[in-house]
């Protein structure tokens, strides 16, 4: 009979494999308690690795979509802000056209053109607001600022004068503003200022927004206007209108004259405040559109991160039960190693 024999060395170092082996799984285990979710999805899930992907995936891009659609209500907050304030300038300058009534009283009519004068440069700053480094009112050319200012050394002032200059025959400055009629100066607001807000003069003394607004993507199915741009009517006919107040109220005219210019510049008022409140309401149109898309990938987004949690994650008991027996297999091999280590034939001799 042939007897074989096995050494302490031997046993020692398989022991030392299985402690080696049971601490990769005890960390493996401890992970999985830690996260809830698979360490390894892999070797776990198998052939549904890649459903997981696609789920995680997906969850990724409608995530994007909403961190998108929080800028674009940033941007769709912002400009119902800014044209709140622009309509409070109109309404503004109306009262105090309103209140005027024809006065001749010169108190009166300086406190009209002062209010006039602070409305157009309060609009002028709404309409170049901007959020998140876009102007809001630019159209898509959202890197350029779209209104310009208007003061002396500003274009729209030197067309201003120069049509004036040209219709009559004298400057503004010119004593012979007296001899204006009413009629004429109906003409010249009707038939010479209008055009000059109403046409291409517009975007070279006033505007270097785009006529063509933001289109926005809010969902995976639905594209929405996001913005809106100064050459819309409503900043058009304000523009028209407060110019009008301001450059021809307080010159030397007949007090006919004068009622002539308070309806013209209340009627373009008026009508810059219809052409706001367009906006405003296209606008607030494309916010509930946004809200509606965001509430649906909220619930998506909620939908799919369920399907994926459950497919990933791990039986917490079973986890649990899994590392505590791992913890005992790695002390029962800690002290079976260190009794074999003691085994010694000198300890016999």
């Amino acid at each position: 009979m042939k007897t074989s024999f096995i050494s302490n060395i031997g046993v020692q170092t398989s022991m030392r494999n299985t402690i080696s082996s049971a601490q990769a799984q005890l960390i493996k285990a401890q992970k999985e308690i830690a996260t809830g979710t698979f360490a390894d999805r892999g070797v776990s899930l198998g052939w549904e690795t890649g459903r997981s992907i696609n789920l995680s995936t997906d969850v990724n891009r409608i995530q994007t979509l909403m961190d998108s659609n929080a800028i674009v209500d940033d941007r769709l907050q912002g400009s119902q802000a800014a044209m709140t304030s622009i309509e409070g300038n109109m309404q503004t300058v109306r009262d105090a056209l309103l209140a005027l009534s024809g006065s001749q009283d010169q108190t009166l009519l300086k406190t009209a053109v002062q209010t006039t004068t602070n409305a157009i440069e309060s609009f002028i700053a709404a309409g170049n607001t901007s959020a998140n480094g876009e102007y809001l009112f630019a159209g898509i050319n959202t890197d350029v600022k779209p209104l310009a200012d208007y003061d002396a050394a500003s274009a729209a002032k030197a067309t201003f004068d120069s049509n004036f200059t040209t219709f009559f025959g004298f400057p503004p400055t010119s004593t012979q503003v007296n001899t204006i009629t009413a009629a004429q100066m109906d003409t010249f607001i009707t038939g010479t200022l209008e055009p000059l807000y109403t046409g291409a003069q517009w975007n070279t003394d006033w505007s270097t927004a785009s006529d063509t607004n933001m289109q926005t993507r809010i969902s995976t199915a639905e594209t929405v206007t996001t913005s809106t741009n100064a050459n819309e009517d409503g900043f058009r006919m304000f523009a028209l209108g407060g110019v009008i107040a301001k450059e021809l109220l307080a010159l030397d005219i007949g007090a006919d004259v004068r009622q002539v210019v308070s309806e013209n510049a209340i009627s373009y008022i008026n009508a810059g405040i219809t052409g706001i409140n367009a906006q405003r309401t296209a606008i607030g149109l494309s916010q509930e559109r946004l809200s509606a898309a965001n509430d649906t990938l909220s619930s998506q987004k909620n939908i799919i991160e369920s399907s994926f949690k459950k497919l990933i994650e791990v039986d917490a008991y079973e986890a649990s039960t899994l590392v505590n027996a791992l913890k005992t297999q790695v002390e029962t091999s800690y002290t079976l190693t260190a009794r074999i280590q003691q085994l010694s034939l000198v300890n016999y001799l």
